[in-house]
């Protein structure tokens, strides 16, 4: 394929150390007979670990701080000159301005030239998705080469309850109205209509802890996540340096027990607690491999698997939201990595699929091939 060609003809890759193997790509074979130079190849990807909202080890770590730190990796790691670069795409919601300063701001601080444009866009939880989307289609329709999708936020530091500048016309459309629903009452209607019980989404949030708890355990995150050291203050101001270098949210003591004494997050008799919310491609769902849905609530993911008939050993094999957490921009990016991350595992020929809800009632998903080692 042309394109591979040209990419491959910038990418170097790193030398055999203990680092990590040389770099490699093959080519896509349920592409093959309509291979052009419109192919878009997916060569590599890494994220932070997820910190603990308002408390973790990223608590006081500037978003700039945390793109910076993985943008610098992923260009070492494939020992990319920066300048090569055609475009950088960056998934944000909580940030003013979708995080536009936040995001140039992390390019320089990563030595990545002026000369490299850069922007970023909000589609709210499809954030990081959306930029992987964008770029994908700047390759695809010949812009460049070479670009960087990426995907960032702060829980901890950003405001959450101000939705801006809106107009007093929406009380009279009731859809721009519903644009105000709280995501909790949300998925409190999801369970409602399609009769989600409590029970289930328990049980669906405690295999998301377990098989995150069991993936952590076997390292299976490790080649994916850039450690960070960061600084962290007390209530009394007090600094201290940390590292952080694994995903800080999941439980692994984690029981139904546990999960049944949760009160309601976000109605009284409701269903949705803090321990459960967190046909295009050709392929019909036993063709694919992976489903990384993400787990904004366990309502909407048991809806999904169930009303798809997904088997549920398909479903996030290593976790999902539920126990890793949902940082809105991140999110759709931190899926894709985590997704290509586990099939490359698996070393064989396999499709992937990520999708994820949406706020103000949309939804997304993408579908990616892995070609076989």
């Amino acid at each position: 394929m042309q394109r591979l060609g040209v990419v491959l003809g910038h990418l170097k890759g790193r030398p055999d150390t203990d680092s990590g193997p040389a770099l490699q790509a093959a080519r896509c074979l349920s592409g093959a007979p309509r291979a052009s130079a419109a192919d878009v190849v997916v060569v590599h990807g890494r994220r932070t670990a997820i910190g603990r909202g308002g408390r973790g080890g990223f608590k006081d770590t500037t978003p700039d701080e945390l793109l910076s730190a993985v943008l610098t990796a992923v260009l070492q790691d494939v020992n990319l000159s920066p300048a090569e670069l055609g475009d950088i795409c960056v998934g944000n919601v909580l940030q003013p301005g979708a995080g536009a300063l936040m995001a140039r701001i992390a390019q320089f601080l990563s030595d990545i030239p002026e000369t490299v444009p850069l922007s970023t866009v909000n589609r709210q939880c499809s954030s990081g998705l959306q930029a992987v989307a964008n770029i994908a289609g700047g390759i695809r329709n010949g812009s460049y080469d070479i670009g960087m999708a990426c995907g960032v936020e702060s829980m901890s530091l950003a405001d959450r309850g101000n939705p801006g500048n809106i107009t007093s016309r929406l009380v009279e459309q009731k859809k721009a109205r519903d644009c105000l629903i709280p995501m909790g009452i949300t998925s409190e209607n999801v369970a409602e209509r399609f009769g989600i019980s409590r029970e289930k989404q328990d049980a669906f949030a405690l295999a998301s802890q377990q098989k995150a708890a069991r993936a952590q355990s076997k390292g299976c995150f490790q080649a994916e996540i850039v450690p960070v050291t960061t600084t962290i203050r007390n209530d009394k101001g007090t600094e201290r340096s940390v590292t952080v270098a694994q995903d800080e949210g999941i439980r692994a003591n984690t029981t139904m027990e546990g999960l049944a004494k949760l009160k309601p997050a976000f109605k009284e008799g409701g269903s949705t607690t803090a321990g459960n919310s967190s046909q295009k491609a050709g392929l019909t769902v036993g063709d694919v491999d992976i489903f990384e849905i993400n787990e904004a609530f366990a309502s909407q993911a048991v809806y999904c698997v169930e009303k798809l008939r997904i088997p549920p050993e398909r479903v996030n094999p290593l976790g999902g939201a539920v126990a890793l957490g949902h940082p809105l921009g991140c999110t759709g990016t931190r899926q894709v990595v985590t997704l290509l991350n586990e099939l490359k595992r698996r070393g064989k020929r396999a499709y992937g699929v990520v999708s994820m809800c949406i706020g103000t009632g949309m939804g997304a998903a993408a579908v990616f091939e892995y070609p076989g080692k």
